[in-house]
């Protein structure tokens, strides 16, 4: 014996694409960038080391793994200061922008006091400035204006 059974069909279920999908978590889209960055400076530091560039501070050579580690530090360090502007600033953009912009500048300090010739200090600054070129736009855009 087989019994017939019918159901009541489901009303269809809306296609992924008819809802918006919501925006990443502004840590993830620091950390997503922290690592282009990180790449991005590696790269720039290998290539350094392939045209001659000592890459040495006091005598001692940079280990490679401390760019990526550094620029990656530096990521979180605008992920943190980028929930603070969110939470507290009345425009949480423009200070996340004019406060990552003067730690970036004030980065650039020590490049030009280390002990080291001008090739290694251009290319730790423009290690810096790779950094803050990648990150600092990608986590602004997650701020409110």
């Amino acid at each position: 014996m087989t019994t017939d059974s019918t159901s009541i069909p489901s009303p269809p279920r809306p296609l992924a694409h008819d809802e918006p999908p919501s925006p990443p978590p502004r840590w993830r889209v620091g950390l997503v960038a922290g690592a282009v960055a990180a790449v991005a400076n590696t790269l720039l530091v290998a290539v350094a080391r392939g045209v001659d560039v000592p890459l040495e501070v006091g005598g001692e050579p940079i280990p490679l793994l401390a760019v990526p580690q550094l620029t990656i530090f530096g990521a979180l360090a605008g992920i943190g200061i980028a929930a603070v502007a969110a939470r507290r600033a009345r425009r949480p953009q423009r200070a996340f922008v004019v406060t990552t912009i003067g730690l970036t500048a004030a980065s650039l300090v020590p490049d030009a006091l280390i002990d080291t010739d001008t090739a290694t200090r251009l290319v730790l600054a423009l290690a810096h400035l790779v950094a803050a070129a990648i990150t600092i736009p990608a986590l602004a855009r997650r701020l409110p204006t």
